[in-house]
């Protein structure tokens, strides 16, 4: 199997891609490693390879495409995606795996637990770690109660977390490094989406006291 395994890392960061090639060369000493450092180079290579798993940043030079994974299963149906961010997995995991990830794995891992997530999810199409799997359970049992939550982007949640924490708009836009004005647009989304007018009703959604 391993003679006929190609495997594509996706991250805009050179260290981190060379980084993965070495551990998956170690477990996997014939496959096949590809690299792309942008969502556009990664579409054209799954055109042309036959790609068995790619380990993806879904952020990408401070953009985030939730609907990479749907564009990448557009090319090729049954490819498996292993999401390999820095976000936090107790926030995010489930939220990625929702989106179409089979996988979710922070950055913030150990080498060991990076070559069992990659075995996982070619061997039986899945990574979750405990926390994801309770996460997921949560979803599924409250499945038909209504979570505002859910109806944010990614990047909104992301926006709406760190206004409950307290930080301003020019904080934001330069920790995502993102204009102050879309800083202000994504404010005024999550405040229509979520039926609120100021953080404090925000936080009591997130049920985090800001006080």
């Amino acid at each position: 199997m391993e003679s006929y395994l190609n495997i594509l890392v996706v991250d805009d960061y050179l260290v981190v891609r060379k980084g993965i090639e070495l551990i998956i060369n170690e477990s996997y000493p014939n496959a096949n490693v590809y690299f792309a450092e942008n969502y556009t180079e990664a579409i054209e290579i799954i055109k042309i390879v036959a790609i068995d798993l790619v380990v993806l940043d879904v952020i990408i030079n401070g953009f985030e495409d939730i609907k990479i994974m749907e564009n990448i299963r557009k090319h090729k149906k049954n490819i498996k995606i292993l999401v390999f961010s820095c976000h936090e997995e107790e926030l995010y995991g489930a939220r990625y795996i929702k989106n179409g990830a089979d996988g979710f794995l922070n950055k913030d891992c150990s080498e060991a637990t990076l070559v069992e997530a990659i075995h996982s999810t070619l061997k039986t199409g899945s990574y979750y770690s405990s926390n994801v799997k309770e996460k997921l359970k949560k979803i599924k049992v409250n499945k038909t109660k209504s979570n505002p939550i859910d109806r944010l982007s990614n990047r909104e949640f992301e926006v709406a977390k760190m206004l409950i924490e307290g930080s301003g708009n020019l904080e934001i836009a330069n920790r995502l490094n993102i204009q102050m004005s879309t800083v202000s647009t994504y404010k005024i989304r999550i405040f229509e989406k979520l039926d609120v007018n100021n953080i404090v009703a925000l936080s009591k959604l997130f049920k985090v006291d800001i006080n």
